[in-house]
């Protein structure tokens, strides 16, 4: 029986191979291939109620909200980045957690706390849209969506009373909408000072927790509990007003100086000054600024052939640092033609002059600012007499000081101690910075717009920017103000000029009138103004009152 199976079993395979190539043959010749036919594509708005509902968690944001851009361009960029942003994410967690995790040892007989792996996976956040806003301040202000489910490695370990117990995340996944601003905007890489992080709405926080093997998050009740808790508590401390900001460079580099405050000088008299005329007199004048500053140094009038000159001339300076800023002095000689020759000098330390104390000075004048390199003269180069008073501003506007000034139980002695220095209690400073322009356009061909500031018959401008409808000056002007603004307007006008020969080369492209009532009141206004006599043209305006 087995010899007659083996021998069936040799012809079978003899039989059948042949047969086989020929039908497979016939079969690949004569067969026609059968397409299978897909479903008709449907547009979205026929779909089931069901489907839609299923489908809408899983579609990007960009395509439900016109108002949000994709970003694939970045997302390409975090999955190329991410192996190295996890092991710098990595490092900064356990350094941040060190000092956490020492308080809790010695506690509740905790012996130990120690990350055994920290991982956060190999698969980064993805940003599902970013929607960007256009503000008056100076910030850079946008909304992502993120979403990240994540497969980290993260298992800590606990030593309690000699056990080890380990504790490990699992199935991370995070669902956020938040907004970020770049602010302040600033001319130093990176160009903005701080990151300023705040939650738009309740995060989705979903993960699993494994201790000594089992799964805690099984435990009926615990899930939804723990959920609820991280939302509350997240939302608590960084749902919008709440923010999270984070310092980017270093408060002396991002800091702006601003105006802190005014330095009244008065120049009264000087005495026994150098003869540098053929007739034995001199024609002197003071020239006063403050170091760090790039305004014009401010003059007293000349007084002609006079060696005593009296002034009694008032000035005001803009103070931005009182620690380090130093008066600069200096009597020069008039002279009718060539250079002006200087009589003396001195400096004056800001930082010895307390706040709101009048103090007074006599002093000697010198060659030059480095004394240790001067060479002693025998002959004197006479002295220069000032008073000062450093007023710094108030936080406060003039509402405020309105209210306290017209309250119906203030005494009347302190009423009048305040009238003893009006010019000095009503002072402050103006400050007026012209920031961009948008569609300004005239009849002529050239487009050179730059824009020209008028109050009280001064007038200032900015910078030209050639062939622009849109420029952006950043520009601020400042005007130290006796008494306060009201009842007053100020005027900014955008105009052209052409580069070329022409007859007029100059055209207005618009115009502002901006009552400052507002601005006492308020302190400060940042809006954008429609131009008159321009058709679509916009300028970006910020006034400060500040008062001292």
């Amino acid at each position: 029986m087995g010899f007659f199976g083996s021998v069936l079993g040799i012809l079978g395979f003899a039989i059948g191979i042949p047969i086989g190539i020929i039908v497979g043959f016939f079969f690949f010749i004569y067969s026609q291939p059968s397409h299978e036919e897909y479903p008709p594509a449907r547009p979205l708005v026929e779909t089931s109620i069901t489907l839609l509902l299923d489908l809408l968690p899983d579609i990007p944001l960009w395509m439900k909200n016109p108002d949000y851009e994709r970003v694939d361009w970045f997302n390409r960029f975090l999955s190329y980045m991410w192996p190295y942003l996890d092991k710098a994410v990595c490092e900064i967690i356990r350094s941040s957690a060190q000092p956490i995790f020492a308080d809790y040892i010695g506690t509740f007989c905790i012996e130990s706390i120690e990350f055994e792996k920290l991982s956060l996976g190999s698969l980064p956040p993805t940003v599902h849209g970013i929607k960007f806003y256009e503000t008056n301040e100076k910030e850079l202000l946008f909304e992502p969506s993120i979403k990240w489910a994540g497969n980290p490695n993260i298992v800590l370990v606990i030593k309690l009373m000699s056990l080890r117990i380990k504790v490990q995340l699992v199935d991370l996944q995070i669902f956020a909408m938040m907004r970020v601003a770049l602010k302040p905007l600033l001319p130093t890489f990176p160009c903005f000072g701080t990151v300023v992080v705040s939650l738009m709405e309740k995060p989705h926080v979903d993960f699993g927790l494994k201790v000594l093997g089992g799964d805690l998050m099984s435990i009926p009740g615990l899930y939804r509990y723990v959920q609820e808790t991280i939302k509350r508590q997240v939302s608590s401390m960084y749902h919008w007003p709440q923010v999270l900001e984070i310092p980017i460079l270093d408060a002396s580099t991002a800091s702006v100086k601003k105006p802190v405050g005014l330095l009244h000088v008065n120049i009264i008299r000087a005495r026994n000054l150098l003869k540098k005329d053929l007739l034995g007199t001199s024609d002197p004048y003071v020239k006063l600024s403050l170091t760090g500053e790039k305004l014009p140094a401010k003059k007293t009038t000349i007084k002609k052939r006079n060696l005593n000159p009296e002034w009694n001339e008032h000035f005001k300076l803009i103070v931005k640092d009182p620690v380090s800023q130093v008066l600069q002095l200096e009597v020069f000689d008039w002279d009718k033609v060539g250079g002006h020759d200087r009589l003396g000098m001195q400096m004056i330390p800001l930082k010895k002059i307390n706040p709101g104390e009048k103090k007074a000075f006599n002093l000697d004048l010198i060659k030059n600012s480095n004394i240790v390199m001067d060479i002693p003269e025998k002959k004197q180069r006479g002295k220069l007499e000032l008073d000062l008073r450093y007023v710094p501003f108030r936080d406060e506007s003039l509402k405020y000081r309105n209210d306290i000034h017209q309250d119906e139980h203030q005494s009347r002695d302190e009423k009048s101690s305040e009238e003893e220095d009006d010019f000095l209690s009503n002072a402050g400073l103006l400050s007026v910075a012209i920031q961009s322009a948008k569609d300004v356009e005239g009849k002529k061909k050239h487009t050179n717009p730059y824009a020209l500031v008028l109050f009280r018959g001064e007038k200032k401008r900015t910078k030209m920017l050639r062939k622009t409808r849109d420029p952006r000056w950043n520009e601020e002007f400042q005007f130290t103000l006796e008494e306060p603004p009201l009842k007053e307007s100020i005027r900014v006008e955008v105009m052209s000029k052409g580069t070329g020969f022409h007859f007029r080369s100059k055209e207005e492209l618009g115009h502002v009138d901006i009552n400052l009532d507002d601005v006492v009141v308020n302190g400060r206004i940042n809006q954008k103004y429609h131009l008159i006599n321009s058709r679509n043209g916009v300028i970006h305006i910020e006034i400060r009152w500040t008062t001292s």
